[in-house]
């Protein structure tokens, strides 16, 4: 399974098969079960249909990486329109985004100044913004850029970010968000990253999740739980038993077209559910990550494409 894993990382980064994935019918076909479609109104359609199921969303422009200021701009100008549109619709749906999106290779100051309009932007309309977790590279960066804007005191409340728990750091960094009230994410982490940063054994992780999943359920904020991992959801359960914590303090994270089942089987239980529902072209990446994360979904795909 690691070597099909690191193969599937692999490939989330291969340009000639990303343009090719991304342009050809097969390729939309494949990526159908992860990604609500192409436009705007296909997520927004998503995330009704959600709401009615009894889950909330939280929404994701596909793309990753650009390459000039112009690029960037047109990318926060999708965030805005759904944020508009959030509202005009009034759904219980939030954004997340990509720093590197944003314009992060350009400059950090590119980035701050223009999550920072789309943070005043959810102010405005009463919603929320996610700054996603990407490589390791942008880990100090990306934290400290979600600290300093969630310390503008209108802001406070409606920009949080992602922590994953295969990273050493991740404690010191709950530890100091929590101490600030800022809304996190935690998961597991789905990039391909070096010993000398990250835990290489799955066990250590699991075992890391679960304490900073302890961390954040008792801080006084609310956060995000992101696993589908049943073990990982049995111990936050029995956690909030111990500890009488209340289930609706917080909220469990999954994404769309994963463990449905597992979705609705929370919502049953009384559980705050909130899926992750990615749209757009620019879908190859996200994609072959959702393969490597959990590599029984290669199967899924295949015997999909065989039904007529």
């Amino acid at each position: 399974m690691d070597i099909l894993r690191s193969s599937l990382l692999a490939l989330s980064q291969n340009k000639p098969l990303r343009q090719f994935s991304e342009q050809s019918t097969l390729g939309r076909r494949m990526s159908k079960r992860f990604i609500a479609g192409m436009r705007i109104d296909d997520v927004l359609d998503g995330a009704s249909l959600l709401e009615n199921q009894g889950m909330t969303s939280t929404l994701d422009a596909l793309g990753e990486n650009v390459h000039n200021h112009q690029e960037a701009l047109r990318s926060a100008r999708v965030y805005h329109e759904m944020l508009d549109e959030i509202a005009r619709r009034n759904l219980k749906a939030n954004v997340s985004l990509k720093l590197t999106q944003m314009g992060m290779d350009l400059g950090v100051n590119v980035a701050q100044e223009i999550v920072a309009g789309l943070v005043k932007h959810a102010v405005e309309t009463g919603s929320f913004v996610r700054v996603d977790m990407e490589g390791s590279p942008y880990t100090e960066a990306t934290v400290e850029m979600v600290r300093e804007l969630h310390r503008i005191p209108e802001n406070k409340g409606h920009v949080g970010v992602v922590i994953q728990a295969y990273l050493y750091r991740s404690e010191k960094d709950i530890a100091n968000l929590t101490s600030e009230g800022v809304r996190v994410r935690l998961c597991k982490g789905a990039y391909k990253e070096p010993a000398s940063v990250a835990f290489p054994d799955k066990s250590a992780v699991d075992a890391n999740f679960v304490k900073l999943m302890q961390m954040l359920l008792t801080s006084g904020t609310y956060h995000g739980i992101a696993t589908h991992d049943e073990a990982m959801v049995a111990a936050t359960k029995k956690f909030v038993v111990s500890e009488k914590i209340d289930p609706h303090s917080f909220e469990f994270q999954m994404l769309y077209g994963v463990r449905r089942d597992l979705h609705k089987r929370l919502v049953a239980e009384g559980y705050n559910v909130r899926i992750y529902v990615p749209f757009g072209p620019e879908w190859y990446p996200y994609f072959m990550r959702r393969l490597a994360e959990r590599p029984a979904n290669v199967l899924f795909i295949l015997k999909n494409l065989m039904k007529p």
